[in-house]
């Protein structure tokens, strides 16, 4: 069985983060490694846990999610971001991929898509 795959979660709504680590942890492909409540806190963590996969919130205290993306990619270029949130506009998925993420899930379609996002965004 192959290794697998290292998802830190970064979302300042705790009952959504625990929904969604539930979610994931349910499949046997992933491990759950950190959840971050702030972008300050998902850097750090990205930083110290070297996840394969990060799901971050656009909208978060202390630091905002598309800025949290810059450092991170700044000091782990290899990371793979996920970004997460209620907006599907254009220009929010603009701003996500202009930060260096690499690719964007909206939180209504987490359970149908999310699993295999992150699978894919792994490869």
């Amino acid at each position: 069985m192959p290794p697998k795959i290292r998802v830190l979660i970064a979302d300042d709504h705790r009952l959504f983060a625990e929904a969604l680590e539930a979610i994931l942890a349910a499949d046997k492909r992933i491990e759950i490694v950190g959840r971050a409540a702030n972008g300050e806190e998902a850097v750090g963590l990205a930083v110290a846990l070297k996840p394969d996969v990060i799901l971050m919130d656009i909208a978060m205290p202390k630091l905002d999610g598309l800025e949290a993306v810059r450092l991170i990619r700044d000091k782990q270029p290899a990371a793979v971001i996920l970004m997460l949130t209620g907006s599907n506009s254009r220009t929010d998925v603009d701003r996500a991929r202009v930060s260096g993420a690499a690719g964007y899930v909206t939180k209504d379609l987490i359970a149908s898509e999310l699993i295999e996002a992150i699978v894919g965004a792994a490869d």
